[in-house]
């Protein structure tokens, strides 16, 4: 049975049993303390934990999930992946155990011809919690399971936490025998890898307290409303289905791996080693993938890294398996046709994913070799030094700047016959992996509640209800002050000149939210003044505003006039709904694969992100410039309406990446299917509203990934008017009219550079007749050929001390050993630049160490030449002096 089947005969089972299908959420998640989705429960977490009502009292979906904390395992382990798919079936205070137990049960059993999975009930077995005997009991009474196949373990296996203060309960496990070729009998005690779990059921009763995550903590008493989240591992019921061996071997990723396998000329099952490195590609490939598709794009940071992390293990594992060209053209297509059944917008979308991806690899091949050069350079110093060992550090400073992983620098430190010190590596990379999970830590608790002011939020929402939000409507309200925060929670009032946190039963100010900055404004109260700094959605249904009090006291239960800044929302509409033009007008003219995959607008700015390989160029500039400003003069008129996800997704939609959608969304039209988005935002009502889109920048924010800026609106006029001024100035300093301008301007600029050359070669004249004045005076110190001066660091030829000191050795007899000191003073400081030919090296005498006994241990370079710095004039002057003597030490 295909992966795609078995995902619509879950949907389609639980469907029929009152379950509303859920689609999957982006894999990018707005939660703060996770940067993807990585479980099938996270886009349900809000109603499970009671922070917001569920919109369904049951729900079914097949979420796409990451987790990539345990990277490098990935490939040893037959059993986890990055990238996987979890079907999941939850109740929100309507059944509970006994039905959980019994559709899984039904689901898992029923015949294949029937819709089920066919599975042997004989092979079936389950774990419980301990004290679960109702668990326990329904196993027995609903699935006829004898006794010797229900196991019973304690709360590291069969209890459920999100790890800090909230629902818990109970979980109950499902697990399939597999047959003794996969291991010992016994049951999951005995062997994980015979006894694959498949489905694990979460009961929702209790709610804990503070302790340790897993175990310790106190039991607060039963929920008010207890709860069903379940998880079947797509991958693994497929794994059991089509008799794979593991989940690598499955439909969706076994065509992946035979062709890297046949790429590299390889036949998979023979060699261990190259198995593991052909699973990581089969898998890492897919994640990229599927990551690329939900918008993720390669960055040096945050879900960015992630991506670029796992797209450069690929490539390194198909270099390693002896693949030297560009693999992920070869790849990446396979993985679309094996995913699209199931995910149809890796199809859609593959124009940019492709180019994405593609891109990276290109950008990491030429960063594999910057660091191969490295790696041979640090080689080339540790034998020069009688050494056959690669510290940590070094080891280290190739995984964490240029990607390179341990056994990468362990074969290419081999291949030329050096160790690396594993264990200061090890060392290294523990600290780090520390450092981020202290982080992670700190991000979990700091969400969960731990601060007073999440809990203030959350009072005020449970006390309350949700903000009466009207910024669609309307740029003025009378409200309630329903809470005035400080740092460490409420307070009873705010005075003149305190910045606070204030929550209104109702506002007209738009929060941050989809690029768009919140509103400006004011509040003002019989006898009170607050600026509106910031406005923000801490939690669903929950709008806050920062304030400054500017006058008079703000408290609890004041009433206000809170009213936005006309002209600043002006702005902000003309700036998102520019935002959407340009977007719109970018894809017109580059096509589908130039997405938006970020933005930021604020009255008169606009920035947009999106992916391509190279600069656009000045014509490619111009023809978006002008294709948004055909759509503005044209008063393309803008609507809003609201529909359901599904219905938006067939209209052509786009979802930008990065945001969360609900059931219903918000279709923004311009045109109509000229430019249609999801948006929440603020916009015109016409395109000539904007006013004009004025592109003042383009520039690189990461491998594969250009941004556009431009002026809006008045701010927009201005920049324009700016432009045409400083041409009228070029026009009357150069006396020309501003079509010649640029033909007179690379006349200058050629000139400046013929100049350049002259004064070049002047310089180099200069220096070569000094250095030869100098090497005819050189002094005689112990049969050492020996040169001391001193330059004005002033700009005159002559005074590049490098340039001299190479010079005037050159310019020494080669037989005699010869060393040559030119100090450069510049003002107050001064540097030192030795050179010693080869005459003196062979006997015995570094530039580096020289540099360092004259300067105390300050500077360096090679024995060849080296340089040092830091000192004043007169310290530079008995440097000099004192060459001689030092010649005897060195």
């Amino acid at each position: 049975m295909l992966t795609a089947e078995i995902r619509s005969r879950f949907l389609d089972h639980f469907a029929a049993r009152g379950h509303t299908v859920v689609p999957s959420a982006p894999l990018p998640t707005p939660d703060p303390t996770l940067l993807f989705v990585n479980a099938g429960m996270v886009p349900f977490k809000p109603y499970l934990t009671g922070e917001a009502p569920a919109p369904w009292p049951r729900a079914t979906s097949v979420q796409k999930c990451v987790r990539t904390l345990d990277i490098e395992e990935v490939g040893r382990t037959t059993r986890h992946g990055s990238f996987f798919q979890m079907n999941g079936n939850f109740s929100f205070g309507d059944y509970f155990k006994e039905e959980a137990i019994a559709l899984a049960w039904e689901l898992s059993t029923t015949p294949t011809a029937d819709g089920g999975y066919g599975l042997d009930p004989g092979r079936i077995w389950v774990t419980v919690h301990h004290t679960d005997e109702e668990s326990a009991a329904l196993w027995r009474r609903t699935a006829g399971l004898p006794e010797a196949r229900i196991v019973r373990r304690g709360d590291e296996d069969n209890f459920w936490s999100m790890g800090v203060p909230g629902p818990c309960g109970p979980c109950s496990e499902m697990f399939y025998d597999r047959g003794p070729a996969f291991g010992a009998g016994g049951g999951p005690e005995a062997d994980e890898d015979r006894f694959m779990e498949f489905w694990n059921l979460v009961f929702m009763q209790y709610e804990r307290g503070e302790g340790p995550g897993k175990s310790g903590y106190p039991l607060l008493g039963e929920l008010p409303r207890r709860n069903i989240d379940t998880g079947m591992g797509l991958e693994r019921m497929a794994t059991l289905l089509q008799n794979a061996d593991n989940l690598y071997e499955t439909d969706e990723t076994r065509p992946v791996l035979d062709r890297a396998a046949a790429l590299a000329g390889l036949t998979y099952g023979r060699d261990p080693e190259a198995d593991i490195r052909l699973r990581v590609v089969a898998d890492h490939v897919r994640t990229a993938l599927m990551l690329l598709a939900d918008g993720t794009a390669p960055a040096n940071e945050g879900r960015g890294y992630v991506l670029r992390r796992i797209l450069r293990r690929a490539v390194r594992a198909m270099r390693l398996l002896g693949h030297e060209d560009p693999a992920l053209p070869e790849l990446l297509p396979v993985a679309r046709d094996r995913m699209a059944p199931g995910h149809p917008e890796v199809a859609g979308e593959f124009a940019r994913i492709s180019q994405q991806a593609y891109a990276e690899e290109d950008a990491f091949r030429s960063t594999l070799k910057q660091g191969t050069t490295v790696l041979d350079t640090a080689i080339s110093h540790i034998r020069a030094e009688g050494g056959r060992s690669l510290p940590g550090e070094s080891a280290f400073l190739l995984h964490d700047t240029y990607g390179f992983p341990l056994d990468l620098t362990l074969e290419m430190a081999a291949e030329q016959g050096v160790e690396v010190d594993r264990e200061g590596f090890t060392a290294l990379m523990t600290a780090q992996r520390e450092r981020a999970r202290a982080d992670a830590r700190a991000r979990k608790s700091g969400s969960a509640g731990a601060t007073a002011l999440t809990g203030a939020y959350r009072t005020v929402l449970d006390a309350h209800g949700p903000t009466d939000w009207r910024a669609h409507d309307t740029l003025s309200t009378d409200s309630t002050v329903q809470a005035v925060l400080g740092a460490d929670g409420p307070l009873p009032v705010a005075g003149e000149g305190g910045i606070v946190t204030v929550v209104l039963d109702r506002t007209p100010f738009y929060a941050e939210s989809g690029g768009q900055e919140s509103d400006a404004g004011h509040l003002t109260a019989a006898s009170a003044e607050a600026e509106v700094l910031d406005v923000q959605r801490p939690l669903p249904g929950l709008v806050v505003h920062r304030v400054r009090v500017t006058a008079g006291e703000l408290a609890p239960g004041d009433t206000v006039r809170a009213a936005v800044d006309p002209e600043w929302r002006l702005g902000a509409r003309q700036a998102h709904s520019g935002t959407h033009v340009l977007h719109a007008a970018l894809r017109q003219v580059l096509g589908p694969a130039a997405l938006q995959s970020g933005s930021y607008n604020r009255p008169g700015h606009l920035r947009l992100d999106f992916p391509w390989r190279g600069p656009l160029g000045t014509a490619t500039r111009a023809a978006i410039e002008q294709t948004a400003a055909r759509a503005l003069r044209g008063d393309l008129p803008v609507g809003v309406r609201w529909m359901p996800l599904t219905e938006a997704r067939e209209l052509g939609a786009l979802a930008l990446f990065g945001e969360t959608y609900g059931e219903r969304v918000r279709v923004v039209e311009i045109g109509g299917a000229w430019s249609r988005e999801l948006c929440g935002g603020t916009h015109v009502e016409h395109a000539a509203q904007i006013g004009v889109i004025a592109l003042t920048g383009e520039s690189s924010v990461g491998a594969g990934t250009r941004r556009l800026e431009a002026a809006v609106g008045i701010e927009g006029f201005g920049y324009l008017a700016r432009e045409r001024d400083l041409v009228a100035q070029l026009c009357e300093q150069l006396q020309a009219p501003s079509a010649e301008l640029p033909d007179r301007v690379a006349a200058l600029l050629e000139r400046l550079k013929a100049a350049d050359r002259q004064t070049a070669a002047l310089r180099e004249r200069a220096t070569l007749a000094r250095a030869a004045d100098l090497a005819a005076g050189a002094a005689d110190v112990h049969g050492i050929s020996t040169v001391t001066a001193t330059v004005t660091a002033d700009g005159e030829p002559g005074t590049d001390a490098r340039a001299l000191a190479a010079a005037t050795r050159d310019r020494l007899p080669a037989r005699r050993p010869g060393v040559i000191a030119i100090g450069t003073v510049a003002g107050s400081r001064a540097t030192l630049v030795l050179s010693v030919n080869e005459a003196a090296r062979q006997a015995g005498h570094s530039a580096s160490a020289l540099v360092k006994l004259l300067l105390e241990g300050k500077g360096g370079g090679t024995d060849g030449t080296a340089q040092g710095g830091g000192i004043t004039p007169d310290r530079l002057t008995a440097v000099l002096h004192d060459l001689p003597h030092a010649l005897t030490r060195d």
